[in-house]
């Protein structure tokens, strides 16, 4: 079966021991294994799609760890590269309240450092049908941002489904370059685009409604959504489904999670979800990502494309680390809203 690549940054995250942790007194801190890309393939090889990774590690113990681990959970390893001399590192505070807590220490780490042409994308290509990366690896440095271009054209040229997360981090994007600097040459390569209203505005320019929140309602939203999306497909011909996702904290800390897509012609919505409290943000997007292509790799009809990836992200947020260890059936219980897909959420159109 041909293959998922999903290529980026991985990464180290420290982040507080849980607080039920009864080891806690002797290890204060607890090491995850993360990353946008890598917690994509996670997902996608645990719902037994096959999945390869692709990203540069330096040649030390530890990074034969990881890639011991990676391959443990599934994930096709030939395409890591070693070179450079740190593994990125990221510091997240536990809990669910989660802004503004977030320290990132991926200076010159060895994909950071990442040059054009030291891939070969004709060999890291062969046997793939699917191409994933995100817009955190092009605001990396100018040279990432390049090997990024050339990694879609290559998979473009090879009639290669390729497909971007535009996930913005702000704290990221500074080299001199802005994301509307960037990020449309590599969308115009791209078949699939995920993200939300806010974050296509920012990296892509696209037309946003200052005032949406004002009125609040997911009518609305879900309108600027569907806006948003026809844009994009109109400015960007290759682009054929946008999905967007929307996640809203309330004042008594609920969450409220719902999503759209945006394809042939039409727009899909998923049900609502909410949760009087989350166990771990991270990670949830990059587990609707997995959602999609999962659902467009095996052929699903878009309905079963958008419930599938939404009951995902959605049940991502309530297990601890970055990846997610939900199963298909998993999934797809909550997607049903059954009892058991119930215990932890509450669905409403």
């Amino acid at each position: 079966m041909k293959k998922v690549l999903c290529f980026g940054e991985l990464l180290l995250r420290i982040s507080p021991s849980p607080i039920n942790d009864p080891h806690s007194d002797i290890n204060p801190f607890t090491l995850y294994m993360g990353g946008a890309e890598a917690n994509t393939a996670t997902a996608l090889a645990g719902w037994n799609v096959p999945v390869r990774y692709s990203t540069v590690l330096p040649d030390n113990f530890m990074s034969r760890h990881v890639i011991d681990y990676l391959d443990y959970k599934g994930i096709f390893t030939s395409s890591i590269l070693f070179g450079g001399n740190r593994i990125g590192v990221y510091y997240l505070e536990r809990g669910a309240d989660l802004k503004g807590s977030m320290v990132y220490d991926r200076a010159h780490s060895s994909f950071s450092e990442l040059k054009p042409g030291t891939i070969d994308w004709d060999k890291v290509l062969r046997d793939v049908s699917w191409f994933n990366f995100t817009a955190i690896s092009p605001a990396l440095t100018q040279d990432v941002a390049d090997v990024c271009l050339e990694a879609a054209r290559a998979a473009s040229e090879k009639g290669i489904t390729v497909s971007c997360d535009l996930n913005y981090r702000a704290k990221l994007w500074n080299y001199g370059k802005q994301p509307i600097d960037v990020m449309p040459q590599l969308v115009e390569h791209c078949d699939v685009v995920m993200g939300n209203i806010w974050a296509a505005n920012s990296l892509l320019g696209t037309a946003i409604d200052a005032d949406i929140h004002k009125s609040g309602t997911r009518a609305a939203y879900l309108a600027h959504a569907e806006k948003t999306a026809e844009e994009i497909i109109a400015r960007f011909p290759k682009v054929k489904s946008v999905a967007n996702t929307f996640r809203f904290d309330s004042d008594t800390n609920d969450l409220h999670y719902y999503t759209s897509l945006f394809t042939n012609g039409q727009s899909f919505h998923s049900p609502e979800f909410s949760c009087a409290g989350v166990v771990d943000r991270s990670g949830s997007g990059d587990c609707f990502m997995a959602g999609l292509i999962y659902g467009f790799y095996n052929q699903n009809p878009p309905q079963d494309i958008i419930d599938y990836a939404t009951a995902a992200a959605f049940g991502k947020l309530q297990e601890q680390g970055d990846a997610t260890g939900q199963d298909v059936l998993t999934v797809k219980k909550r997607k049903r809203g059954d009892s058991e897909g119930r215990s932890s959420s509450k669905l409403s159109e």
